[in-house]
């Protein structure tokens, strides 16, 4: 069986960890990179990740119809957008090319929840073309809504739903950067909060949604609140600097109610550099039920590595579902892939 072939759609600082994590990998090549920095145009792949391999060069392009039309590839790596909204044309053109697609957007995790009628139109564009579309990601796509549900599955009964998640913002790119408002006055928050152009955290409804879907629930309401994170001190991570009195982040939280009272219950605080003021990252789910559970990850689940990971590991699911939009709720559970990954496509 030849390598599985992926192109990669965006090499920014996700793009680019999942171009070294796929060298990493047996039975699968990188065959074509699309990225719009006019300093990557016509540079090897190789050169721009300043590593050494017998991976053949790869020269990214800045026109993706030409990355697309030069050879077939069983799975495109969308490492663009935050929404629903600004990768449907893209997955559109992805899918029209007959190649599966998997997207980093947040709210692709589960576009059901704020897109139904697009995500619908997916669905039916994947399954005229044969190919499958899966949104994921290290949040949502994984700590607080897969693992959420994937725990319930020892309960007898769950009354109440707790995710919390204190990450650090670090490893992310500029867009990132823009959505959570680091470095910005808290005037301009303010104003951003007034123009509805602070994106904050995106993902809880999407989040919570699948959680409430996984598990049989209708939910009555959905509400989200944010919170500016100021800090006291200069920091700075590689994509993003907050110097003191401005932004290092957001504090999201966000609620799912059921009957008129909270299900679901969802903490977020998000920042750059939270050790220089004494925040420590971890990952936790409190489920109260038969038995209560309750769980924690310290330091929290690197973000940029979840993320990278999380999409790497799911192309062998991706390839081998039936076509359609599909979610992490719908494919088998994500697993580090040791072996050769052509091992794990159905024949």
């Amino acid at each position: 069986m030849q390598k599985i072939k992926v192109i990669i759609w965006g090499f920014g600082a996700m793009g680019r960890g999942m171009a070294k994590m796929l060298l990493m990998k047996k039975g699968v090549e990188i065959t074509g990179i699309c990225d719009l920095n006019p300093a990557y145009k016509d540079q090897n792949f190789l050169d721009i990740l300043e590593v050494k391999s017998d991976h053949p060069a790869v020269k990214i392009d800045t026109n993706i119809d030409q990355v697309l039309g030069k050879q077939a590839a069983d799975v495109v790596l969308l490492c663009t957008d935050s929404f629903v909204k600004g990768a449907f044309d893209k997955i559109k053109k992805v899918v029209s090319h007959k190649m599966n697609c998997i997207s980093t957007a947040e709210e692709m995790a589960y576009p059901y929840a704020s897109e139904s009628e697009l995500a619908s139109q997916i669905d039916h564009l994947a399954k005229a073309f044969g190919v499958t579309v899966l949104g994921t990601g290290i949040n949502p796509g994984f700590i607080m809504d897969l693992l959420v549900v994937a725990l319930t599955g020892t309960m007898v009964d769950v009354e109440h739903i707790e995710a919390k998640r204190v990450n650090s913002l670090s490893p992310f790119g500029p867009a990132v950067m823009h959505e959570q408002g680091v470095g910005i006055s808290l005037g301009e928050y303010h104003k951003r909060i007034m123009d509805q152009s602070l994106a904050g955290h995106v993902g809880f409804r999407e989040s919570i949604t699948m959680i409430a879907d996984a598990l049989g629930v209708k939910l009555d309401e959905f509400k989200q609140q944010m919170e500016p994170i100021v800090t006291t001190v200069d920091r700075k991570s590689p994509y993003g600097e907050a110097k003191a009195g401005t932004l290092a982040g957001i504090n999201m939280t966000g609620q799912g109610l059921v009957n008129g009272s909270v299900f679901i219950d969802m903490y977020h605080p998000q920042q750059i550099e939270p050790e220089m003021e004494g925040t420590q990252t971890g990952d936790y789910i409190n489920l109260k039920g038969t038995p209560n559970i309750h769980m924690s990850i310290t330091p929290e689940v690197n973000g940029g590595i979840g993320t990278i990971a999380m999409c790497v590991n799911m192309i062998p699911h991706v390839i081998n579902a039936k076509p359609g939009l599909k979610t992490m709720i719908d494919l088998p559970v994500p697993r580090a892939i040791l072996g050769d990954m052509r091992d794990m496509i159905e024949k």
